[in-house]
């Protein structure tokens, strides 16, 4: 009998994919399987498969759907565990595997609405997920979690993933949540483990990233005689015929032509059809670019295969097993098999600048939760203008009483900081008022005291992500349309523009006692931000061409040591002289040493 025969798994995203394919393999080997996801149809059609394979076992086991059920959806997923805790008891197996590939674009036109329901389904679905389980599981219990090789570090190196932001910030954070969750869940005896695969043959990668990626490589840089914003519009009805049948092309590519042209106001029968065959180049050269990035990766792994769905399903099997499950409890299992060369991107130090802010104008966004944030942004705010330059500082409304006191000696507003429209106009009026702003730096606060991870509520938990993920976001976003106004839709403008974001925190934190569940926590949060910022680098260097940079400042180290304020100022007087520009490193420790 199968080590899995009678057991309770349940696999988010399980109705095609490597969630089926996760699925049936537990089927073969006599599980109960319950599977759930946005749409009905696909679901029913692998329940009668799954179903089938349990006929032909003989297992006695049974499949469940929950139709419907989006795993960043609160309320549906509570009463998804509530329903399975009373009529089957205890859940033995959960599998993260629930993903959308989220906006394919450059972070400076990515939505904001996209961004936040990327990082809701890959995160907080799988936070949310694993939170309500963990309420029905036993000992010997086991969650897994399935993200992605482009958000693993390895020693100060960090992997960038160009017009993924979302998707990387919140996979990034998705690992560190696995290892936190498996310190958490140490005297329950569940285990937590997360595994890395690599390129997977599924038509997410080949119909959707692929091209789209390609795509977004021609919006950038325009084709023939269409302007980004307008190739943008075509994209979005031509990616869809990739794949089609020749006449399904020519007409989808006829319907494009004819509707840029009423946005063109073009009338003229030629010069439609001469829209048309620019349209139709453009649709073969996404095809070339996407054949490209897809040889391209396959020449990363040695045999130079991707793996498949079942190699995927087996490896979760494999990690399911009562004593591999024991032994790699808590680890980040990579299975991509990719040698992914990239530059470091990571750092310990900054060379000693002298500090020079004549005429400079500095705008911080400050998230204080301690009084030592505060002294943190008081300390950089008077630096600057003891220099030359002029400071204003936003702080939001859910900082502590202790930040609108101390900091009102400086051009300070109380404001809430999640409201991009606000942002957009406090930008612009400081600008009007004081000058051009040549650095933003936000200070995100450090993490507040809270219990475990996994006893949060949903609303503790949404204003964490928010706090450390999607204001930050948000907030950079807005001053890249401050630093390059018309850029999102217009990407040539942002060529040799200039200027200078900081992200500041949040810490490690400090004390003589700081255990590894304190600094899984932060982890979490500061995972979610190293291949986010690395992404948003790539993009601005590499394909915008632009000299505007986001740097990443993770004070305290793994020691305990408290936080170095003045090799913080100096990393802050490095990056705002430029001189950081030719650099790869934009995330620095600079309370780490490398060896």
């Amino acid at each position: 009998m199968s080590e899995f025969q009678n057991k309770l798994v349940v696999i988010t995203g399980s109705g095609t994919g490597i969630g089926k394919a996760i699925a049936i393999k537990f089927a073969e080997n006599g599980a109960n399987i319950v599977i759930l996801g946005r749409r009905k149809e696909p679901l029913e059609e692998t329940a009668k498969e799954l179903q089938q394979i349990i006929d032909k076992e003989k297992s006695g086991a049974f499949v469940k759907i929950f139709p419907g059920v989006d795993v960043s959806d609160e309320e549906g997923v509570s009463r998804m565990f509530e329903d399975l805790k009373k009529s089957h008891g205890a859940v033995d197996i959960v599998v993260n595997n629930a993903g959308v590939s989220g906006p394919v674009t450059c972070f400076a036109n990515s939505p904001m609405s996209d961004f936040k329901s990327t990082v809701g389904i890959h995160l907080t679905g799988t936070f949310w997920t694993s939170a309500q389980a963990i309420k029905t599981m036993k000992p010997g219990c086991k969650i897994v979690t399935i993200s992605t090789f482009f958000t693993e570090e390895r020693p100060f190196e960090q992997r960038p993933y160009r017009f993924r932001s979302p998707y990387t910030a919140s996979q990034g954070a998705k690992n560190r949540l696995a290892e936190v969750m498996s310190w958490e869940l140490t005297d329950k005896k569940i285990t937590s483990i997360a595994t890395n695969p690599g390129p997977v043959h599924s038509d997410r990668i080949y119909k959707t990233v692929y091209p789209k990626a390609a795509a977004e490589f021609m919006r950038v840089s325009g084709f023939e005689n269409l302007t980004p914003e307008e190739v943008e519009i075509v994209n979005n009805d031509i990616l869809p015929l990739l794949g089609e049948d020749e006449n399904t092309v020519k007409n989808g590519i006829k319907q494009a032509a004819s509707k840029l042209a009423k946005t063109k106001s073009i009338i003229s029968e030629s010069e439609i059809e001469k829209l048309g065959n620019t349209i139709s180049s453009l649709l073969t050269k996404i095809q070339q670019i996407a054949e490209k990035i897809q040889n391209n990766t396959s020449k990363m792994i040695a045999d130079e295969q991707f793996l498949s769905q079942q190699q995927v399903a087996d490896t979760v099997m494999m990690l399911c097993d009562e004593n591999i499950s024991k032994i790699l409890n808590g680890k980040v299992i990579p299975g991509d098999r990719v040698f992914y060369p990239v530059k470091p991107h990571i750092s310990c130090s900054t060379p000693q600048t002298r500090p020079d802010y004549n005429s400079k104008v500095v705008l911080f966004v400050v998230d204080a939760t301690e009084e030592s944030d505060v002294s943190r942004v008081e300390h950089l705010a008077q630096n600057i203008e003891t220099n030359g330059g002029k400071t204003v500082i936003l702080i939001s409304k859910t900082s502590i009483k202790q930040a609108e006191e101390r900091l009102s000696k400086f051009h300070s507003h109380v404001m809430d900081i999640t409201s991009q429209e606000n942002m957009k106009r406090m930008l612009n009026t400081a600008t009007e008022k004081i000058g051009p702003i040549n650095t933003v730096i936000y200070a995100t606060g450090r993490l507040p005291q809270v219990p475990n991870i996994t006893e949060l509520s949903r609303q503790q938990w949404d204003g964490l992500v928010d706090k450390f993920i999607n204001t930050p976001a948000s907030v950079l976003q807005e001053t890249l349309n401050r630093f390059v106004p018309g850029g999102a839709k217009n990407p040539p403008l942002f060529k040799e523009k200039e200027g200078t974001i900081i992200l500041i925190g949040p810490d490690m934190p400090s004390g003589s006692k700081v255990t590894g569940k304190d600094r899984a926590k932060v982890e979490v949060f500061r995972g979610a931000l190293r291949p986010f910022t690395t992404t948003v680098n790539q993009e601005l260097s590499d394909v915008l061409k632009s000299k505007i940079r986001i740097y990443l400042i993770l004070p305290g180290s793994v020691d305990g040591t408290e936080s170095d304020s003045s090799k913080i100022l100096n990393a802050v007087n490095f990056f705002s002289s430029g001189k950081a520009i030719g650099n790869s490193e934009i995330i620095y420790y600079p309370d780490e040493t490398r060896s």
